[in-house]
């Protein structure tokens, strides 16, 4: 049997149980509710970008188009002022929970899935399983925890919110691991 077809059941069990240890991270232990604040007066600022009418997307306050015009004096007059800030706008209405947790399953298969196909392709389908393991945990750490240090330093994300990020990337790193240890197809 092709090596690539026995790594399902420990992809799925990976996202599965990558996806529980996100449930209880965000809905029993709740330590990222603290990195979000809110701003003194939410309502006006709110109804000054609803009067704006900007679409979902990114945006920057100031917003400056390239290098050269941040050095022109009325931009760096805004930007000694601020705030300065990265703003995401979402569709108005409330989350749509079951859209964005089917998006994050399916990150969680195609991680491990990536982890899997290196892993197998790296090592071979019959490494010894702590071996597989530990080749898949740090891929798969490496995988969730990249994007939080990159905010950190290009977003202006808190570095507090980053090291829970790396925190929360480590477990899934632990999780995944602990997947394919126990059903990696060379043990």
């Amino acid at each position: 049997m092709n090596a690539l077809t026995q790594l399902w059941l420990p992809v799925l069990v990976a996202a599965a149980l990558v996806f529980v240890a996100s449930s209880l991270i965000h809905m029993v232990f709740k330590w990222h509710n603290s990195d979000y604040r809110k701003l003194a007066d939410e309502d006006a600022v709110q109804a000054a970008l609803r009067k704006a009418s900007p679409t979902p997307g990114l945006y920057t306050v100031p917003h400056c188009a390239d290098m050269k015009a941040m050095q022109e004096e009325a931009m760096l007059k805004k930007l000694h002022e601020g705030p300065v800030a990265f703003i995401t706008v979402f569709r108005n209405g409330p989350p749509r929970m079951g859209e964005s947790l089917l998006q994050w399953f399916a990150l969680n298969l195609a991680i491990a899935a990536i982890a899997a196909l290196l892993t197998v392709h790296l090592l071979g389908a019959s490494a010894p399983p702590p071996y597989a393991a530990h080749l898949a945990g740090v891929l798969a750490f490496l995988a969730y925890g990249g994007g939080g240090v990159q905010a950190g330093i290009w977003m202006g994300k808190p570095w507090g919110s980053v090291a829970k990020d790396l925190l929360d990337a480590l477990i899934y790193g632990v999780v995944t691991a602990a997947a394919f240890l126990w059903l990696w197809p060379g043990g």
